[in-house]
């Protein structure tokens, strides 16, 4: 992971595994999606629009949409959630390893999460707000198995975890090993962008140990709550925060590419 150059669409190769299959990336998916828009474009204006711009503008599209349920689209004239800045070009290298090397797990704490958006420039605030993007989409068991059983050698479960939220999840998730059952991030409301998310984390009910960690800084705490008590705010700042990852080694100029397919190189 380099940047916001959109390495995370191009496929593996026989020497070379690329992003999109480490296993923090493994729920990703709608690759195909991104595959259509950039066939479009590339027949009405060939080697103009690049694949990482198309990702940046597709997720604040997606979020614009799952927003609207709350805001009736009244959030801008043209109901954007926020405004994406363009102009990235496409990144030649994609590797899985770098991803997991740099990208934030379900499992980490809150040290590690405040390292990771260090390295990449991003404050406390970003790593609150961005966290909140978890109030849409589904995860599956392996993602939160350590939580359930074995936390520690004692076959234990996280005690940061709601007990009764707890049991739920296990009665959910039979064996670590299960891929197929889907878990809800914020459950009845997995595709609805709100502040749902930030009330189930002060209730310690997040589904990732990552959500929990949050509430061990006073910075993050602070802001959580805020959150839970303002959807407004939340919004608000989400798009700035997104504007912020956006800017993240991107590359212009005559750095890097325009792909003619966002799977490959050129």
């Amino acid at each position: 992971m380099q940047g916001c150059e959109g390495s995370v669409l191009l496929n593996s190769t026989k020497g070379s595994t690329a992003e999109k299959d480490a296993k923090p990336n493994h729920t990703l998916d709608a690759f195909d999606i991104i595959d259509d828009i950039k066939a479009a474009l590339e027949k009405e204006c060939p080697g103009k629009v690049s694949c990482a711009d198309i990702l940046a503008i597709a997720a604040r599209d997606a979020v614009s949409l799952a927003t609207k349920v709350v805001t009736k689209g009244e959030w801008s004239k043209d109901g954007n959630l926020y405004e994406v800045e363009t102009g990235r070009r496409d990144g030649r290298v994609s590797s899985a390893k770098e991803a997991v090397k740099n990208l934030p797990d379900s499992f980490d704490g809150i040290r590690k999460l405040i390292k990771r958006f260090a390295s990449k420039n991003l404050s406390l605030k970003d790593l609150a707000v961005l966290s909140g993007a978890h109030a849409i989409g589904k995860s599956h068991c392996p993602s939160i198995a350590k939580r359930l059983r074995n936390f520690t050698a004692h076959h234990d479960s996280d005690p940061t975890l709601d007990t009764a939220y707890a049991d739920r999840l296990r009665r959910r998730c039979r064996s670590p090993r299960d891929r197929t059952t889907e878990l809800e991030m914020v459950p009845g409301s997995s595709e609805t962008f709100d502040a749902a998310y930030y009330g189930l984390v002060a209730k310690r009910r997040g589904l990732f140990h990552s959500d929990e960690a949050l509430l061990r800084n006073d910075v993050t705490r602070g802001l959580v709550l805020r959150y839970r008590d303002s959807e407004e705010t939340f919004l608000r700042d989400f798009g700035a925060s997104m504007v912020n990852m956006g800017r993240v080694a991107v590359l212009t100029g005559s750095q890097g590419e325009i792909r003619k397919t966002c799977a490959f190189v050129n």
